[in-house]
């Protein structure tokens, strides 16, 4: 099978969503969504609700487990990627791997996988609630076929392949210097 890439985050902020704490996430946050769409095999992202941007893929919905505090806001993203490896090179490099490091300032330390990857075909989008199901799979059963994580990552024909790392830097400093141009003309 060809496929394209799902990706699924989702976090659970420490305090309120507004608490001074957040502070940063929220700096960082417009900035980075700004920076998606410059980074090489980024394909599209579900959108949110009352925000300006793209559509929303599905109904705006939470894992099961997450325990909703009243702020209405818990940070989780969807995007489509054409490959692991510029998934990976958006996820841990640049504005968002800069964002990754301060992660533990921001939300509580999850008891479930803070992220899941899964193959789509090229005709289907997934939505939020398919990203639950995935990401739920993921926490109960552990990597497989069916969803898994850049360490132990599968083809679309699911069988288990090696990210190529020199890829993913190669793809990074394309990143990087696409986000610089931007800036230098927006």
């Amino acid at each position: 099978m060809n496929g394209r890439l799902a990706l699924f985050t989702f976090g659970v902020f420490a305090k309120p969503a507004d608490d001074p704490a957040n502070d940063g996430f929220h700096v960082r946050n417009d900035p980075i969504l700004a920076a998606v769409p410059l980074a090489e095999g980024y394909l599209g992202r579900s959108g949110y609700p009352d925000e300006p941007g793209p559509d929303m893929w599905g109904e705006y919905v939470f894992p099961h487990f997450c325990e909703e505090r009243g702020d209405g806001w818990t940070p989780q993203t969807l995007s489509l990627w054409q490959d692991l490896e510029s998934a990976m090179a958006f996820a841990y490099q640049g504005l968002h791997g800069e964002a990754l490091h301060h992660g533990r300032e921001w939300f509580e330390p999850p008891q479930w996988p803070p992220y899941a990857l899964w193959w789509v075909p090229e005709n289907h989008t997934p939505t939020r609630r398919e990203a639950c199901a995935k990401h739920l799979h993921l926490h109960e059963h552990g990597a497989g076929q069916q969803v898994f994580t850049f360490r132990q990552p599968v083809s679309p024909d699911g069988t288990p392949v090696e990210l190529n790392g020199q890829k993913i830097k190669q793809i990074a400093t394309r990143n990087a210097a696409r986000l610089a141009a931007a800036s230098k003309t927006g």
